[in-house]
């Protein structure tokens, strides 16, 4: 094993000291040093500046994750940024409503096809639990079926093995179903008392023709709310989200991640008949209309309106996406590491007996390339075609070796990293 503080001493020494005082180490499971190969990648970044981050050591990277999905123009984007400094001057947050709060409104509203409302939260685990409150008081019903991941809230990772400090009664409310299957849904919809369908529309699997608006129908048959948590794919597949790319209607929708190009923000939106209940629900919080990331929203909004930005973003993706298919194919992986989702969020899997080992091993070639790899490649405005040749030579260099049937495990540097959901 190599010594980690031979490469990375000040993300070393800050780790040391955050073990110290922060339960954890880290405020987000997913940046943890247990979903990084120790002494292969830094623990700590200091900046950032469109697709490439430079860690606490000065080392540069190039980010595939970008920041677990919410940059999507790239890291200090003048637009977004210039747009914060301007609102800084101003102030952050204030006694009443600022005018930002009508205008991001307006324009989630004139993007999102069948959207009249807007409201604000801070975090896409807020916006959808939000949801599932409005849903649970227009039915009057109090089951939720889950489809995908949703956040960190009580209602939904109950369902989970994190599921430590959930009442067993909150966990009886939520099931979950495979995505694509309309059948095991319409299971759970027939067993009756189902307030809400809460679905990432794509994911790591993108959805089959009809499947979308399928769903949607079949939710609103038996009299529950369909709810699309877009917080990954709002405003990076289409100005319009899933709705506009896929041509399903939910009732409603939740943003995030790209809606602040890094800065937190996220949004319930949908028609009036489903929003009116947030004038009856609780759904409140003292930096619900903070001015800084509004603004940030504001311009993000702007610059994706005309579709341009997103179009080059998704054939950057098309071209990271289908390479990587290309080098699976070509060193006979199949099975052993998977490739799914949608050009603007690849996502690579890995199967196999040792799936944790080969994406460690994967993700250390990556990072001898200069990348960071945590599974999801989320390709930012800024990316570049060097960008994503020195992306590709990273995974070319690890499946040249599994093909080979090498020991990876015995060449990693540290240990394999953990899962996030524990097996039961």
């Amino acid at each position: 094993m190599t010594d980690p503080t031979n490469r990375f001493p000040c993300s070393e020494d800050l780790w040391q000291r955050a073990e110290a005082v922060i339960p954890l180490g880290t405020q987000t499971l997913s940046k943890s040093p247990t979903q990084f190969v120790r002494g292969a990648h830094p623990l700590y970044i200091a900046r950032g500046r469109g697709a490439h981050l430079w860690d606490v050591d000065s080392n540069e990277w190039i980010d595939e994750p970008m920041a677990l999905g919410p940059v999507l123009l790239g890291y200090a984007e003048p637009a977004v940024d210039d747009a914060i400094r301007a609102q800084l001057d101003d102030g952050i947050t204030f006694t009443l409503m600022h005018p930002l709060e009508v205008e991001v409104a307006e324009r989630i509203v004139a993007l999102c096809p069948g959207v009249e409302a807007v409201r604000f939260a801070k975090s896409g685990s807020d916006a959808v639990t939000g949801a599932v409150r409005a849903a649970r008081a227009h039915t009057g019903r109090e089951r939720v079926v889950a489809v995908g991941y949703h956040g960190w809230h009580d209602w939904y990772i109950g369902t989970t093995t994190r599921n430590a400090g959930v009442p067993a009664g909150v966990q009886a409310l939520t099931t979950t179903v495979a995505y694509g299957d309309l059948d095991a849904l319409t299971d759970e919809l027939a067993r009756g008392g189902v307030a809400a369908v809460v679905l990432e529309p794509s994911g790591a699997t993108v959805p089959s023709p009809g499947y979308l608006t399928g769903l949607v129908d079949a939710v609103r048959t038996a009299g529950a709310v369909s709810v699309f948590d877009e917080v990954i794919t709002g405003f990076r597949l289409a100005p319009g989200g899933a709705r506009e790319r896929y041509g399903a209607i939910p009732d409603l929708s939740c943003y995030g991640k790209a809606l602040g190009n890094g800065m937190p923000i996220a949004a319930v939106a949908g028609a009036w008949p489903l929003m009116r209940e947030f004038e009856r629900i609780f759904f409140s919080g003292t930096h619900g209309g903070e001015a800084l990331s509004l603004a940030a929203a504001r311009a993000v909004l702007d610059v994706i309106a005309d579709g341009s930005v997103l179009a080059a973003i998704e054939q950057r993706g098309r071209s990271l996406l289908d390479g990587v298919v290309a080098l699976v194919a070509k060193f006979g992986l199949d099975g052993l590491v998977t490739v799914g989702g949608e050009p603007q969020r690849t996502v690579v899997g890995f199967g196999g007996d040792a799936p944790l080992v080969t994406k460690s091993w994967v993700q250390q070639c990556q990072a001898d390339a200069g990348c960071l790899f945590n599974g999801s490649l989320f390709v930012c405005a800024r990316h570049s075609d060097d960008d994503v040749e020195r992306i590709l030579g990273g995974f070319e260099t690890a499946f040249e070796a599994l093909s080979r049937s090498e020991d990876v495990g015995a060449q990693l540097v540290g240990p394999p990293v953990e899962p996030v959901f524990r097996a039961p």
